[in-house]
């Protein structure tokens, strides 16, 4: 091979090969990743594992993501990007109702996928940076969806409310991943009482 040339790179499609633009095989990567990550945390994702499925060589996934960090930082923040797209509330609903939507969401996403939900918070507790870059992100965005709902649009970052609002996202994602712990029969209660109850706590801080 070539050593000025980038390794080839192709899949079978119809029992012939396409070649793959480099932008379609870092989504396909990244979308193994991301699949591999419901059921295991980030910091045991397998490389090999990944290639494997993409059915490349562990060499040919370096040559898209220089380390292994490169790659893991790619997939935690496609996995925020996906929390806050499939939490985005219809806007065509009343405020108050898109912020139930979105809450309703939320818990069904942690609900799903717990265990790399979990690995996600406990790697930005931990101090791995480039979780924490992502999870930061993840909540700020998070935190600005809120305050649009609430007719609060402020962007300071220490403005009283917004500091309200983003501690009190840490409470709602606490309690759901909880709640969400407990075996399906013994969950003190539902889905939407437990929204309701997130709910309420907002408007009970707001009016401190």
């Amino acid at each position: 091979m070539n050593p000025g040339k980038p390794p080839r790179d192709s899949e079978a499609v119809d029992g012939r090969r396409r070649r793959l633009t480099a932008e379609d095989r870092r989504k396909q990567l990244v979308g193994i990743g991301l699949m591999m990550l419901r059921t295991q945390p980030i910091h045991e994702l397998s490389i090999d594992a990944v290639a494997a499925e993409a059915g490349i060589s562990r060499g040919l996934l370096f040559h898209y993501f220089p380390t292994k960090r490169d790659f893991y930082v790619e997939v935690m923040s496609a996995a925020g990007r996906r929390l806050l797209r499939v939490t985005k509330p219809d806007p065509a609903l009343p405020a108050d109702e898109q912020l139930r939507q979105m809450l309703l969401t939320f818990v069904a996403f942690v609900t799903r996928r717990r265990d790399s939900y979990i690995s996600f918070v406990r790697g930005a507790a931990g101090g791995d940076v480039f979780v924490v870059e992502v999870y930061a992100a993840t909540r700020a965005g998070l935190t600005t969806r809120v305050l649009d709902l609430l007719a609060e649009p402020t962007q300071e970052p220490a403005s009283p409310i917004r500091m309200t609002v983003h501690a009190w996202l840490a409470y709602v994602e606490d309690l759901t991943i909880e709640w969400s712990g407990l075996p399906e029969h013994a969950r003190p209660s539902s889905p939407d009482d437990l929204v309701d109850h997130t709910i309420a706590a907002l408007h009970a801080l707001r009016s401190l």
